[in-house]
């Protein structure tokens, strides 16, 4: 079967780089989708100048799958909306998918249906081996177009080593991969497999590593390929992290882009302000309690910035850990230049119209 095509604008959006928020969900505190938020959350992404929106991602929160929520359709529909009110053809449209191939197929017909453009294939499936993800892959990149994703292991990724990803970088169907292994050993082994499957050139990279944000983004990777040594580098960022700070983002990936020019103040900018990034990331995504504050660290922020009404997740478990609203309160005083609270603060009304 043919491999689908990537539209001309989305495809070349991909390749210079773009930001792209992962979509959180905005919830009542009936733990009920609150639409008018949700889609305030995705014109603040657009107003923002993100080139991209990846929905139905781990921040968005793999429980709308469960048949007690029914929230996938919805999620990717209100989303698919604003998009399509929007008409910006440059903006990259990414789902996720998830769950063995009939549902990653199913999901991503759906997603091909409402309009997306690529799906973000999960590597959380349970009792999947190697194998069985490249087969998967295979299956949904016969509906559209695919970017892996090396989820790290503290929620629920398996390790994959670098054959496997040259064998998923031959793939015809994949456009992009997002790095999120948060170790910079599999990093490279990720890199080093795209390297290796004579792709590089047809594939995008994008940093998942929301605690080495800057650092892969100035990172020259010189490995090996079927004709000779090449240089490969991230080109952008798919992140849970810049679902908050999303303006500030496109100014760090602007900087990112002219460093790697050759422009040395750009270069010397993001040095300073690359720890800073990192204690942001600490706050928010709560490394210090393995992460279980992940997902409502991102809810607390747009909480405090008035984008949400409350941090409440699908899962009732799930939640801020002790001490952790208040830290992100101090990296927000601390740094804002990385927060958007002034931009939010100047057009969340229009946004909550």
């Amino acid at each position: 079967m043919a491999v689908p095509p990537l539209r001309p604008e989305a495809a070349a959006t991909l390749a210079r780089g773009a930001v792209i928020p992962a979509h959180p969900l905005a919830l009542t505190a009936e733990r009920r989708i609150d639409e008018r938020r949700q889609r305030a959350l995705t014109r603040y992404y657009l107003d923002a100048g993100a080139g991209g929106i990846a929905v139905g991602v781990h921040t968005t929160q793999f429980e709308i799958r469960d048949p007690e929520h029914a929230l996938f359709e919805p999620v990717l529909a209100l989303a698919a909306e604003e998009l399509d009110a929007r008409a910006d053809a440059d903006v990259v449209r990414i789902a996720g998918v998830a769950g063995g191939t009939a549902q990653a197929v199913a999901e991503a017909e759906l997603a091909r249906d409402l309009g997306y453009d690529a799906v973000l294939v999960s590597p959380r499936v349970a009792g999947a081996d190697e194998r069985a993800l490249l087969e998967r892959a295979r299956a949904v990149g016969e509906v559209l177009p695919v970017v892996g994703f090396y989820l790290q292991t503290a929620i629920g990724g398996p390790v994959l080593d670098r054959d496997f990803w040259r064998e998923f970088a031959s793939i015809p169907a994949v456009v992009a991969v997002k790095a999120a292994p948060f170790d910079r050993y599999r990093t490279l082994e990720l890199v080093r497999g795209v390297a290796a499957s004579g792709r590089a050139d047809e594939i995008a990279l994008y940093t998942g590593n929301d605690d080495a944000i800057v650092a892969d983004l100035l990172s020259e990777f010189h490995v090996d390929s079927p004709t000779g040594p090449r240089t490969l580098r991230f080109v952008g960022g798919l992140l849970g992290q810049w679902a908050v700070g999303t303006r500030a983002a496109v100014s760090l990936l602007e900087r990112a882009q002219r460093a790697m020019g050759g422009d040395e103040d750009a270069y010397r900018e993001l040095g300073l302000i690359a720890s800073d990034m990192v204690d942001v990331n600490q706050a928010v995504f709560d490394p210090g309690n393995d992460f279980h504050g992940v997902i409502a660290g991102v809810h607390e922020m747009l909480r405090q910035q008035g984008l949400l009404d409350g941090t409440w997740c699908l899962d009732p478990a799930e939640g801020l850990s002790p001490g952790q609203a208040e830290e992100i309160a101090r990296v927000r005083l601390a740094y804002p230049d990385l927060n958007d609270d002034a931009f939010i603060a100047e057009n969340l009304e229009t946004w909550l119209r």
